[in-house]
């Protein structure tokens, strides 16, 4: 089993626009589409059905109030009609009733939700997301972008402050902790309680640097992830396959942790 538990989709008709803007904002060529169709022939499948990605955790992040209900009906009605995708519902600070869209999840079927405080403009431990984060707490996983050296939205040090305020909150800090400061995530996240992806991090990274970060902060911590359509998952894939690690702690990292995380949510 492997579940890459960070990939964006879109509607085929805004998918195109979406990539564009999203390699604008990293200035980096984009590996996909966007579209459901472009991840599922990602998932690199042999034709017996072995060697690739079985599941998928699909989001995508709210840049204005305005996008919550369609992209939360989106992801839903994406996820009812292929059971290999797992979904995660869009929040913003903006919305003036953010309990009865957080009241939807269950019906619709999302398991957790997915923050980009970076392209959302707003500071990770600002006010109006504590608040959120307190309708959250023992309840839905998030997923956080984390870390940018260009911006100070997501640095790792506003996320720590996040964890040490609500404790029972189950937090994803994708991109090892933090993109292009990783060692910087480090110091801040090692002895606190959270999870981490490695997707967008092993380019940069290093085989010798990723596999010792997991040992750093332990296996049990770490999620697979691609940051589709950034990347192709079946390459990303590949490039963990050759990190020079345990069986066990692929197992952990391919699958293990991500079930353990989805079966935190509330039912």
């Amino acid at each position: 089993m492997v579940i890459d538990f960070h990939t964006h989709i879109y509607p085929d008709r805004i998918a195109a626009k979406a990539v564009e803007n999203i390699g604008a904002f990293y200035t980096l060529p984009m590996q996909g589409e966007g579209t459901v169709r472009g991840l599922l022939e990602s998932a690199g499948k042999e034709k017996d059905g072995g060697g690739g990605i079985d599941r998928f955790v699909v989001f995508s992040a709210a840049a204005a109030p305005g996008q919550v209900a369609s992209i939360n009906n989106y992801i839903a009605s994406v996820c009812a009609e292929h059971p290999q995708f797992i979904g995660f519902g869009a929040l913003h600070p903006g919305l003036e009733n953010p309990e009865a869209e957080i009241g939807r999840f269950s019906g619709l079927g999302l398991k957790g939700v997915k923050f980009h405080h970076d392209m959302q403009r707003i500071n990770i431990d600002d006010g109006k997301m504590m608040d959120l984060y307190a309708l959250l707490e023992g309840k839905f996983p998030v997923v956080f972008h984390a870390g940018d050296y260009r911006y100070g939205y997501s640095h790792p040090s506003r996320l720590a402050k996040v964890l040490d305020a609500f404790p029972k909150l189950t937090a994803v800090a994708a991109h090892f902790g933090g993109w292009s400061v990783f060692d910087l995530a480090l110091e801040y996240f090692q002895h606190r309680s959270c999870y981490f992806d490695i997707s967008s991090s092993l380019p940069f990274l290093g085989k010798q640097r990723a596999r010792e970060l997991i040992r750093a902060y332990g296996a049990e911590r770490f999620l697979f992830g691609s940051d589709y359509p950034m990347w192709n998952p079946a390459r990303c894939l590949e490039e963990f396959r050759e990190l020079d690690l345990s069986e066990t702690e692929r197992e952990l990292i391919l699958h293990s942790n991500a079930e353990r995380i989805i079966q935190q949510s509330i039912r």
